[in-house]
């Protein structure tokens, strides 16, 4: 994990690519289906683009055909933060614990026998490490 985390917004733009940033930062989200991980079923442990932190085991992962990444439970309880919010729309943002980046959401249209969750999360924010331990 990296504990160097840039302290200024020009740090963090010259550490992401534009599309990242946009996603991370400024909690934007990718069009669906075109997100590098939408249909990837590797193993291995999805850790926060921005910091490195492990947030979601690929075993957790599943279709939801949605057109974003699917999970049914992030990697650890305190991996995490959710929020609560939307004017509009009332949804729970998924932020991550180490370095306050925006994920996704977290909806509770997932699987029934595996918690009902669905964290709802961008390719953007997520680099998939094929290693076996988080």
């Amino acid at each position: 994990m990296n504990t160097d985390l840039p302290s200024s917004e020009q740090e963090w733009r010259a550490r992401l690519t534009p599309e990242q940033y946009r996603v991370l930062r400024r909690a934007g989200t990718e069009r669906p289906f075109t997100g590098l991980y939408n249909d990837c079923h590797d193993p291995g442990v999805y850790r926060c683009v921005g910091c490195g932190a492990a947030l979601f085991d690929a075993d957790d992962k599943f279709d939801s055909e949605t057109g974003w990444p699917s999970f049914v439970a992030p990697a650890s309880d305190d991996s995490v933060e959710l929020r609560k919010g939307g004017i509009i729309m009332r949804r729970t943002e998924v932020r991550c614990a180490t370095c306050d980046s925006h994920l996704g959401h977290v909806f509770g249209d997932g699987p029934p026998h595996r918690g009902g969750q669905r964290y709802c999360i961008n390719s953007a924010a997520l680099d998939l490490d094929p290693s076996p331990s988080s």
